[in-house]
């Protein structure tokens, strides 16, 4: 499934769009604790948080990740977008929480990377 597909299906707006970046995703992990990101990441994975600071760009940026959705209608902040940015990390943003974000996913065919 293409991101542009996922951003439809989670009613999601786009916080960072990277020119280029509509990368087929079949892997998703979902944490609000990089840690468990950074130990249980695939490569090419798309990242569901809640958590809108740096870290989660970093972390996104270490794990190699397809993108980021910001849960519960939290925007990250300027700088946090610069960031991804310069990373070419495509953001989004859904007003869904985890457990209904991840069911649309799992239910479109999306399987967990962890």
């Amino acid at each position: 499934m293409k991101l542009s597909e996922i951003k439809d299906l989670l009613d999601c707006r786009i916080v960072c769009d990277c020119a280029d970046a509509d990368p087929e995703i079949s892997l998703c992990m979902s944490s609000d604790m990089m840690s468990d990101v950074l130990a249980f990441a695939s490569p090419g994975a798309l990242l569901v948080t809640g958590l809108t600071n740096a870290q989660s760009v970093r972390t996104a940026d270490f794990a190699d990740a397809a993108g980021i959705i910001y849960l519960r209608g939290k925007k990250p902040e300027t700088p946090t977008i610069e960031l991804a940015r310069r990373l070419s990390i495509p953001l989004l943003c859904t007003e869904l929480g985890m457990f209904e974000a991840c069911g649309r996913l799992h239910a479109a065919g999306c399987r967990g990377a962890c």
